[in-house]
């Protein structure tokens, strides 16, 4: 009960802003092309990176968009530099955040922005001669920047200024938000009754296989009802037709991130981790059956590491020389910031690639479906 007085301010302030939004008394934009928003309403955790790669590789592999100009437009959570900035391969967190870094380096034909202004950020993309007025881009005002045909925002559904044509929400399946609260009791960032403005629920981290049964049980504790199994669709409060689809994790093999690794120490048996993201339950599942974890240091999410952090995995490698350091590919991007990395440190230490995928390839046909027949119709009317 205490807990529900204490909230109400912020739950009042969160009802409030969306209403002035809904009903067109604070402004909200639109960009001259489609975009797709990947989002949720927790504060991280959900697997927005990972779903937001899963859509580039849908779209570059389609026929109607491998060969247009697609755009990535994330804030930069934790970046220095200021204002609108275009990621380059060769640049560092400090610049660009992690997230963006790593989309960058997976996707080099695809442009990938920073800006926490988000309609700005669309703007400038989709009309690049405006980057020359751009004070704080000048750096890249030169760059050959083609207009952007279509862009997906990463991790912009509480930025109600910009109305994404297409939205994608993402709730962690083992968190389910009838089980959660608001910050700082719970990790919901946003009210629950904002899914009604999804065009696409996705429940990520599933295992990987869940019966129709747990799918209805779980559309019934988002409050959507009539799930049917073969067309992963449903209805919410309104009657309006939902897309409720279920990804899971997939992990691959350890990965060197300096050149300098020794590949055998991939097979050791025994295994240091490291990690700076929300939660690393899934991950550790996974070492675990190829390895025996002998040390674990936990960091906060997007985490900068310093000299303390790394004299404390050094000392865990004296008391465990044989064993191999494992990281995830967000701490991969930090890590090759931080200067100094030991020399024994560097021949051990290996990143664990991630991917998402649909628990069926009925789900994936409907997700492809959905999201090319919307793209489709957004050009006709356009």
């Amino acid at each position: 009960m205490l807990d529900r007085v204490i909230l109400a301010p912020y739950y009042l302030t969160l009802k409030l802003r969306h209403i002035l939004f809904d009903h067109g008394i604070r402004k909200v934009s639109t960009s001259s092309v489609p975009t797709i928003c990947v989002g949720n309403i927790t504060a991280g955790g959900t697997g927005k990176t990972p779903h937001t790669e899963m859509i580039l590789r849908t779209l570059l592999k389609s026929d109607d968009w491998a060969y247009e100009d697609i755009a990535v437009l994330s804030r930069g959570h934790r970046r220095a530099s200021g204002g609108f900035q275009i990621v380059t391969r060769d640049g560092s967190v400090k610049e660009y955040g992690d997230e963006p870094l790593q989309i960058k380096k997976k996707f080099p034909g695809v442009t990938v922005a920073v800006d926490r202004h988000r309609v700005k950020g669309c703007d400038i993309l989709c009309n690049p001669e405006k980057l020359k007025t751009e004070k704080r881009a000048r750096k890249c005002a030169d760059a050959e920047l083609a207009p952007a045909d279509l862009i997906v925002l990463d991790d912009a559904f509480q930025y109600r200024s910009l109305r994404a044509f297409y939205n994608i929400v993402l709730v962690d399946f083992n968190r389910p938000l009838s089980k959660d609260m608001l910050l700082p009791f719970g990790r919901l960032r946003d009210l629950p009754e904002r899914l009604s403005a999804a065009d696409v629920i996705i429940v990520s981290k599933c295992p990987a296989y869940l019966d129709d049964e747990k799918k209805a049980l779980w559309a019934q504790d988002l409050g959507l009802k009539e799930y049917d199994p073969l067309t992963c669709r449903c209805k919410d409060k309104k009657g309006r037709d939902k897309l409720l689809l279920f990804t899971t994790i997939w992990y691959s093999s350890l990965q060197p991130i300096f050149e300098e690794a020794d590949p055998r120490y991939a097979y050791s048996q025994k295994l240091i981790l490291f990690s700076g993201i929300a939660k690393d339950t899934p991950l550790r599942m996974y070492l675990s059956d190829e390895h025996k974890i002998v040390k674990r240091f936990c960091f906060e999410d997007h985490h900068t590491y310093t000299k303390m952090d790394i004299r404390k995995i050094m000392r865990a490698i004296r008391e465990h020389p044989t064993a191999v350091v494992a990281t995830t590919e967000k701490d991969c991007q930090r890590i090759l910031d931080f200067k100094g990395i030991p020399q024994d440190l560097k021949v051990r230490l290996f990143q664990v690639p991630i991917e998402v995928g649909f628990l069926s390839e009925r789900e994936k046909e409907v997700f492809e479906d959905s999201l090319m027949t919307a793209l489709r119709n957004f050009r006709k009317d356009y």
